[in-house]
């Protein structure tokens, strides 16, 4: 009897999903089902009134994992001070700079030295505005309605970015010292000069593509800009052409005191090394095939500059090239999905920090792949990987990046990371060439696969 009565409650439930399919909405009957499949005990009380009043991941934080990570490292390059980008998209440019610094620190065995984010960051405003009028100019034959000029006008200027910006822009504009152009109240709250210039942009783009003339656009182009070059002067100052700067050792002793230019004061302590041609950018995306080169539609900050090209490589491949790097004291341009698992007290990432399941009762069996295809992770945030923990046999144990959220922020301003969470939520990492073999810098020379502006790969580090 028991057994036909099961029969006959699975045939109901056929048919209530059946039902379902008919209509796509939630039936009375479906609805009577759902309610009937929730049962409490007393644990399952106590956890839905604790979080009515109480943070989730407060409630989800394993309390068998909050004892501080080992903060001893194997190898670990050599850095001084920590940066604090405040609230502004600017971790790409903080990172790429700190990458710079670390080397110029060294080299000349100063003490601490920061560049101007707030003079590199008003150059890459102007050109990201540039590159979005020039943009509407170049698909004024689409319609409106296209998605390519959709996107455009959905995205016309962003704070945030990713080392192309970082290389197009010192190649082109130099680096000057922290002192010469400081930051200010709009460099470190961006949001609403931001706003305002979208607005302004958004309005120019209209125009540019109301002209019929085809030379028309060109000179209107340059007319925005000065607008807009208006507008960035009032919110970040005058960038400087020119500037007097004095050298000291981490002593204090004064080395030389010399006139530079921007561009003259990159040539001088960095001599030859050219971001835009000395760097690879790899990248673990595991939804795209491995050893493939991926370019993306005008995600880049310089009209006339790069967009940004990847290699794709296996995640085994990318820690022997960050390794390597690692281990000749050289910084790197690294960026990942900093917000998943984060423990800002200790500073760590740590897939073990946090025990959702157990708390909601559910589980999330979902891999890197599937997080990434469904826009449940990507790169989020960009910090300078400086150290990694090798155990006996050469494996890493854990990792360590510097990042830009101020010196009280997590581990004395750095997050340490274990390898399990750097496999899951590491995307992208920029490797200077003489730290990648033969072989694999080989693959550059195949055509890189182009994607388009809105492709899950395209996310401004912030």
């Amino acid at each position: 009897m028991k057994r036909l009565f099961t029969l006959a409650l699975a045939l109901m439930s056929v048919g209530t999903l059946s039902a379902q399919q008919d209509t796509g909405g939630i039936s009375e009957a479906m609805l009577k089902e759902i309610r009937a499949s929730y049962t409490e005990d007393a644990a399952d009380r106590a956890a839905r009134n604790a979080m009515a009043q109480t943070p989730i991941a407060t409630l989800a934080t394993n309390s068998d994992n909050l004892a501080m990570i080992d903060t001893n490292f194997s190898h670990r390059v050599k850095t001084k001070g920590i940066t604090d980008q405040q609230q502004s998209g600017r971790c790409w440019l903080f990172t790429g700079l700190n990458v710079l610094r670390a080397q110029m620190i060294e080299e000349y065995d100063l003490g601490e030295l920061t560049f101007s984010h707030n003079y590199l960051f008003f150059y890459d405003q102007l050109e990201k505005c540039n590159l979005f009028l020039q943009a509407v100019i170049d698909t004024k034959h689409l319609k409106m309605e296209d998605r390519q000029v959709e996107w455009l006008f959905k995205n016309p200027l962003n704070d945030g970015g990713q080392f192309t910006g970082v290389s197009n822009l010192v190649m082109k504009y130099g680096v000057v010292p922290a002192e010469v152009m400081p930051e200010n109240y709009q460099t470190n709250n961006t949001t609403q000069i931001s706003n305002l210039i979208k607005l302004k942009l958004r309005e120019y783009g209209l125009k540019l593509r109301e002209q019929k003339d085809r030379r028309a656009p060109v000179a209107l182009k340059t007319e925005m800009l000065k607008e807009i070059y208006q507008m960035l002067v009032r919110a970040y100052g005058v960038p400087p052409t020119e500037f007097e700067w004095t050298m000291r050792d981490k002593s204090g002793k004064v080395l030389s005191t010399k006139t530079y230019t921007p561009q003259s004061f990159y040539k001088e302590y960095f001599g030859e090394l050219n971001l835009e041609k000395d760097f690879v950018m790899v990248m673990n995306d595991p939804t795209r095939e491995y050893h493939k080169v991926y370019e993306i539609e005008y995600d880049r900050h310089v009209y006339d500059g790069n967009n940004w090209v990847y290699l794709n490589l296996p995640i085994d491949e990318v820690k022997a090239l960050a390794i390597a790097s690692i281990k000749d004291n050289t910084a790197m341009y690294f960026s990942c999905d900093v917000g998943k698992f984060l423990l800002s007290k200790k500073g760590t990432l740590d897939i073990a920090n946090f025990d959702y399941e157990s708390l909601m009762g559910v589980e999330f069996p979902m891999n890197k792949e599937q997080r990434v295809r469904t826009f449940a992770s990507g790169s989020s945030h960009a910090m300078t990987l400086i150290a990694v923990d090798l155990d006996e046999a050469g494996n890493a144990k854990k990792w360590m990046v510097e990042n830009s959220w101020g010196a009280k922020s997590g581990w004395r301003g750095n997050l340490i990371m274990t390898d399990e969470w750097f496999e899951e939520y590491m995307f992208r990492v920029v490797v200077n060439k003489k730290y990648i073999p033969a072989e694999t810098l080989k693959l550059l020379e195949q055509k890189p696969v182009m994607l388009p502006s809105w492709d899950p790969m395209f996310q401004y580090e912030e």
